[in-house]
């Protein structure tokens, strides 16, 4: 067991202000995620891109991010956590004015990709920074939830977003609405935010940027894939690949002089356990997903824009979700219990849409509020845990971590809960169906004037594959709890400082 960290000085107005400026990257970063949703039939008409140019132009955005967040969390710890974000900050704006006027799909893909490289250095840096900022416990803990908030909410709001504005503007403004908040981080940046590195950072191992992208890139490709494609041959080698090259990526850093990941932030307790929890959270939110937004639109029948604005709704609670968690374990709750608790909410959640039928809306909605919720939870804990178990010079290599922990978390909720749910969709459908029908929803509504009762049938089946895959969901979070109550047990933020932490690292970084 170790002590908690001393109170530090409390954050003022201008830490609180530089906070503010610091949410409006993290929100937009978030909400390109989801924000060409609603874009890529407007972009198609316009670009003619083919069909693997339409899906790079979605995907590249993801890939890049969550290839790049070591590199640059371990970057700014090395040039500065300031420095690099209104570095990335500058080349963010620029890509967006590129997406927005570009005039060919081969553009567009190129400023999605810059895109993806400006919000790897974002994100890392906005925890970092923020880590510095907020030496109180109880300040970070507040900050930290916030954070975490902004971040989910951000995913949600970026797909209504680009249903209005490409509803009444061209797509291209779905990208010019990062110009305005990266302007004015440009401009306050240097003024509120401090500077935050390792005094001593050592050799950048730039041998570890190829293993640590050959690493993620792959698996998150094979695991994005799956849900549609099934477990084909080339996609189990994809992750297979991915794998092997993280094996080589984690010997890289037990061994180098001077590695991008030290292997001494694993030995505050509580840190490895934070890692592995964030990214169940993940595969919790991230698989629930994937069958509420096609319910939604597809047995439901609601429109893109109208799923959207419905998706909202589970949103609101969020707001509540991580200040009330702060607020118990500022008052004595073990950290564990409130972990653990989260988990068991998020597992709720899946319980309540397990009962969904196939006109349950209101049903479906607070299934996912009680996700989110619990979710959020977890989060906001486990995030502060892992922020004030590292040391302040170590900062953008843990949230980067963190981060890249959510990404594979994520797409592993979408492959595992994904395939269970089409599974049991595939066994449901009639044999006499077509083909089409057989594989998925769409390719069942696309064909059902053709077939009398196709299309009610499909949607019975869906059901059934989302309640199945809603039943593995809640086991695999109820284990999580578990997990969540014996190693987080009487886990406190460390009380070591840098100096001594970085004295148990072999390398001396």
């Amino acid at each position: 067991m170790t002590n908690p960290t001393p109170a530090g000085p409390l954050a003022g107005r201008r830490e609180w202000t530089a906070l503010a400026v610091l949410m409006l990257p993290l929100l937009l970063v978030s909400m390109d995620v989801s924000v060409l949703y609603f874009a890529i039939p407007s972009i198609s008409a316009d670009l003619e891109p083919s069909g693997t140019q339409q899906l790079w132009i979605f995907d590249i955005y993801a890939f890049v991010l969550a290839g790049l967040l070591m590199t640059m969390g371990s970057l700014g710890d090395r040039v500065g956590h300031r420095r690099l974000l209104l570095g990335g900050a500058a080349a963010f704006g620029a890509a967006s004015l590129l997406a927005a006027y570009a005039n060919s799909a081969e553009t567009l893909i190129a400023a999605r990709a810059l895109l993806g490289i400006g919000g790897a250095t974002l994100m890392p840096s906005t925890m970092a920074l923020l880590r510095t900022m907020f030496t109180d416990p109880g300040q970070r803990a507040k900050a930290i939830g916030l954070w975490s908030g902004v971040m989910t909410a951000g995913i949600a709001l970026g797909s209504v977003m680009s249903g209005v504005l490409v509803e009444y503007f061209w797509w291209g403004s779905v990208f010019l609405v990062n110009l305005p908040a990266m302007a004015l981080l440009l401009v306050l940046g240097p003024v509120l935010l401090p500077e935050s590195r390792q005094p001593h950072p050592g050799r950048f191992d730039w041998l570890s940027v190829p293993l640590s992208m050959a690493a993620v890139l792959p698996v998150i490709y094979g695991l994005k894939e799956i849900p549609s494609e099934g477990w084909n041959v080339g996609y189990v080698v994809s992750i297979t690949v991915g794998l092997l090259f993280a094996v080589l990526f984690v010997h890289r850093q037990r061994t180098t002089a001077s590695p991008m990941i030290d292997p001494a932030l694993f030995r505050g307790r509580g840190f490895a356990p934070s890692v592995a929890l964030n990214l169940v959270s993940a595969f919790g939110i991230m698989g629930s997903a994937y069958f509420t937004t096609q319910y939604l639109q597809s047995v439901l029948g609601k429109s893109a824009l109208e799923a959207a604005l419905w998706a909202l709704l589970p949103s609101v609670p969020i707001g509540a979700a991580a200040p009330v968690a702060t607020g118990l374990v500022a008052k004595g709750v073990d950290r564990a219990h409130v972990v653990t608790g989260g988990f068991v909410v998020s597992a709720a959640g899946f319980g309540v849409l397990a009962l969904a039928g196939t006109d349950s809306m209101w049903l479906v909605l607070t299934a996912c509020a009680v996700l989110a919720v619990g979710g959020v939870v977890v989060i906001s804990q486990i995030m502060d845990l892992a922020m004030g178990t590292a040391p302040v010079e170590r900062a953008g290599s843990a949230s980067s971590l963190m981060e890249t922990g959510s990404e594979f978390g994520g797409a592993l909720g979408m492959a595992v809960l994904g395939s269970i749910g089409t599974a049991i969709y595939r066994h449901e459908m009639p044999g006499s169906a077509p083909d089409a029908a057989r594989e998925t929803l769409g390719g069942a509504l696309a064909v059902a004037d053709r077939s009398p009762g196709l299309a009610t049938t499909a949607r019975e089946a869906f059901t059934s594959g989302m309640q199945g895959a809603a039943i593995a969901g809640a086991v695999v979070l109820v284990g999580a709890a578990v997990l969540a109550a014996t190693t987080l047990r009487r886990v406190k933020v460390n009380s070591k400082t840098p100096d001594e932490l970085n004295n148990l690292s072999p390398s001396g970084v």
